[in-house]
């Protein structure tokens, strides 16, 4: 009745509906259009300007929201329909038919059953008769089945009772039932789908924006709001609210506010992401269905010769008959899918008892969470079907029986497979990594304008560094230039660091090592720069083993002080290189080291006051770590003052200078033995750990 009544209505030229959604036909469970839909509200004038603008406003909120939400559930009832497989399905049998009239001869026909009863005897010479026998039972499967799919290679999927149609059929019923109907018609199940859908996102939310609640609670207001609608005067809309007795709506719509804007701009939200949904389903329906079709015109080469040849073609052929079936599959499971969505969406709406606006937001998010699960499901199904046709394919080329060999098709992956067996695809980590290859190629650099990276972070800016780089390199002389200062720049250094600028022995080279590596030379230049300061190669050698053997063996430990730490394993090391031809080196590294360690070590400042009974406690106990410890706990070297502490640390690595000195001068059994017995004195007041109390080094 509403239907007729709008139809008449349209026929007047007062009615006024969206003439780029009318073609869509979509009505709601009313029988309404939802392209005569209106928004009742002042439209004020000359006195009210405010009410104007609010008017244009909401208009073009109503516009947009109305179109997005009308195209989102046409494209869903247009996707399950199938209406759009009519419109190329006699083309695409003219196509079928005429490429199965240039392919399948009886030339081709004979030459791969040739090919075939090749790989029979191939099998049989190679003692597989399992093998041979699956292969005559492939080739005679091939040969009766494929001239009844060649005589109409797409009425399998085109057909009113096609493997597709059948899915889409299946799955309404499915849906329907889901929804109470035992007794489903698939055709008129998409129109009540899109009732639904219209109720749910366009009657009943348009109700709400504009008045605030829902009308429909009251039969007759429901009557009224309909029969304006279809009278296309919003003026009647606002008076037949008045009439039912819903007075509260007529004011609302009376008197617009700035907050109908916010509902308008919420309501466009959530009918975009119902869009992007509508269209996300569609396009699998759509996929699956042309996926159907492409393989079904694969078919055609696999059953007119690729089946009778072994390996990849039939394997080839598998897949393209398997995709055909799980195509049915899909079409059912997309449509469940879709029929219990609408069916939660219409309980949420029914339960929320006229709250549609808290429903609205949440069924965004549902919807978000459904495209989630959609692609969840695609990507279960491709699975699948990749997986069954694998296990075809497997069970054709192995050929297993009890009497022969083979895998039985217990795993792997089939010729002609490749390599996506039912296996899943990579994730977001292997899309990562291929962008980032992408990125990294110089291809991807000239592309982008010579930007080496462009997806990096001020790639650009790199650029134009890179560039004004290039631009002021030095020409090679000003490079001989450079190269020549730096060599000054060493000399320099060596010069103050022997004090007569000549290197004669491994002293010398010692402390001008030192002196390179304070200035924060590089390593690769050292070497380099003692050469030419006049070292010799043996030197050299000698003196950077002796630097490296220090410091591997320093002691790690982060509370300790380390010019000590330096000199104890530089003076170990002498002990350790005994009659090696680099033991002068060692010596001398020793002797660098613990000069070191003397002028780090602080000294009581002139006139300070010195505890000088326990300096001598400590002198005569120093030579023993036992001995040390038990006359001096951690409490008395925390409570002795900072010049005593300094006193004994100033003298201990002065005498170990001395020690070094004397060994470095003449290297004598004893004055090893002496500089031995100088380390243990300096380990031994060494205190390792903080609760051993504070040493004679610490501030």
């Amino acid at each position: 009745m509403a239907t007729a009544q709008y139809e008449a209505a349209s026929a007047s030229p007062g009615v006024s509906e969206i003439d780029g959604l009318s073609w869509m036909k979509i009505r709601d469970s009313s029988g309404v259009p939802l392209a005569g839909y209106q928004f009742s509200t002042n439209h004020g004038g000359p006195l009210n300007a405010g009410a104007t603008i609010l008017w244009a406003i909401l208009g073009l909120e109503f516009i947009g929201y109305m179109a997005i939400v009308t195209t989102a559930i046409w494209v869903i009832g247009f996707a399950l329909s199938f209406r759009w497989l009519n419109m190329f399905g006699s083309a695409l049998h003219g196509v079928a038919d005429a490429l199965t009239g240039q392919i399948a001869t009886p030339l081709m026909l004979v030459t791969a059953a040739t090919v075939g009863a090749f790989f029979v005897a191939w099998f049989i010479v190679r003692g597989n008769p399992a093998k041979a026998t699956m292969q005559v039972v492939t080739m005679i499967g091939v040969a009766i089945i494929g001239p009844v799919f060649l005589a109409d290679p797409l009425g399998d999927v085109l057909s009113s009772d096609g493997l597709l149609a059948q899915g889409r059929d299946v799955g309404i019923s499915v849906a329907a039932g889901l929804n109470g109907d035992n007794h489903p018609n698939p055709t008129h199940l998409v129109t009540t789908m899109q009732g639904d859908l219209a109720d749910n996102f366009a009657r009943r939310p348009l109700q709400v924006w504009n008045f605030g609640h829902v009308v429909d609670e009251r039969p007759s207001c429901r009557s009224a709001w309909s029969a304006g609608v279809i009278s296309g005067d919003d003026e009647r809309i606002k008076n037949g609210m008045k009439a039912c007795g819903d007075s509260a709506a007529y004011a609302k719509a009376d008197n617009p506010t700035m907050g109908q804007v916010g509902t308008g701009l919420m309501l466009l939200v959530c009918a975009g992401i119902l869009l992007i949904f509508a269209v996300y389903l569609s396009i699998k329906v759509v996929k699956a269905a042309l996926d159907a079709l492409y393989h079904g015109f694969m078919s055609i080469f696999g059953f007119a010769a690729g089946g009778f040849v072994y390996g990849p073609t039939q394997t080839f052929l598998v897949r393209n008959i398997v995709d055909s079936f799980v195509a049915a599959a899909r079409m059912t499971a997309f449509t469940v899918f879709l029929g219990v969505y609408v069916l939660f969406l219409g309980n949420l709406f029914r339960q929320a008892q006229g709250q549609v606006m808290a429903v609205i937001v949440i069924a965004g998010v549902a919807e978000i969470v459904a495209i989630s699960q959609l692609k969840r499901l695609s990507r279960s199904l491709d699975g699948g079907n990749e997986w069954i046709a694998n296990r075809f394919a497997l069970a054709i080329q192995n050929g297993q029986t009890r009497s022969g060999g083979g895998s039985g098709g217990s795993g792997g992956t089939a010729l002609g497979m490749g390599s996506s067996s039912g296996r899943a695809k990579g994730g977001t980590v292997a899309g990562l990594s291929a962008l980032n290859t992408i990125n990294s190629s110089p291809i991807t650099a000239w592309l982008a304008g010579g930007v080496a990276g462009p997806l990096n972070p001020l790639a650009r800016g790199r650029k134009a560094v890179d560039r004004t780089s290039i631009n002021v390199a030095p020409k090679r002389q000003e490079s001989h230039t450079w190269n020549q200062l730096a060599r000054d720049n060493w000399k320099s250094i060596v010069a103050g660091s022997t004090k007569s600028g000549g290197i004669k022995n491994e002293l010398a080279v010692a402390k001008a090592l030192k002196s390179l590596e304070d200035a924060k030379i590089s390593g690769s230049q050292v070497p380099a720069a003692l050469l030419s300061a006049g070292a010799s190669h043996s030197m050299v050698t000698n003196a950077m083993r002796a630097s490296s053997t220090q410091k591997s063996s320093m002691s790690q430990n982060p509370y300790g002080f380390a010019p000590l730490q330096k000199a104890v394993a530089a003076a170990r090391a002498v002990q350790n290189h005994v009659g090696d031809e680099a033991h002068m080196s060692f010596a001398a590294q020793a002797l660098v080291s613990a000069d070191s360690f003397a002028r780090h070590a602080n000294e009581p400042a002139p006139g300070a006051v010195i505890d000088t009974k326990f300096v001598r406690t400590v002198e005569q106990h120093w030579d023993s770590d036992k001995a040390l410890r038990a006359a001096i706990t951690p409490d008395e070297w925390n409570k002795v003052g900072r010049d005593t502490r300094w006193a004994i640390g100033h003298k201990v690595a002065t005498l170990h200078q001395e020690a070094a000195q004397q060994y470095y001068a003449q290297p004598s059994d004893l004055n090893r033995a002496r500089l031995m017995a100088s380390v243990r004195r300096v380990s031994n007041l060494d205190h390792l750990e903080p609760h051993g109390g504070l040493d004679p080094w610490d501030p």
